[in-house]
């Protein structure tokens, strides 16, 4: 399983952003739906509804082109993890499943923490 670090710049670029563009490749595409059950569709809700905690910058295994992670419900409350790459401004989803049980109780967390502020 991968490893992320936190990187505030993540959470700001987030936080920030009004509306996120997609950048699909062919493969990308596909590949959450046909492994893991996620549509496109519901990736991109992640982004847009705006509740999603991002977890940071992949550190392990080691990949060529930085990966950020980040985990919150889809448009039908079904928690995912998605992993992405930003080009040019735009979001390029690399792979989207169900958020395990580790992501979700972290995801409660930050929740928590960010109301009480």
């Amino acid at each position: 399983m991968a490893r992320f670090k936190f990187v505030i710049w993540l959470a700001y670029w987030y936080i920030q952003n009004e509306l996120f563009e997609f950048e699909w490749d062919r493969g990308n595409h596909k590949k959450s739906q046909e492994k893991h059950g996620v549509s496109p569709e519901e990736v991109e809700s992640v982004f847009d509804m705006k509740l999603g905690v991002p977890l940071g910058q992949q550190i392990s295994p080691a990949v060529d082109e930085e990966r950020l992670c980040i985990v919150g419900p889809n448009s039908e409350g079904r928690m995912l993890s998605v992993v992405f790459t930003l080009r040019d401004g735009r979001v390029r989803p690399v792979s989207a499943r169900n958020a395990s049980r580790k992501e979700r109780r972290l995801y409660e967390e930050v929740r928590k923490t960010l109301e009480n502020l």
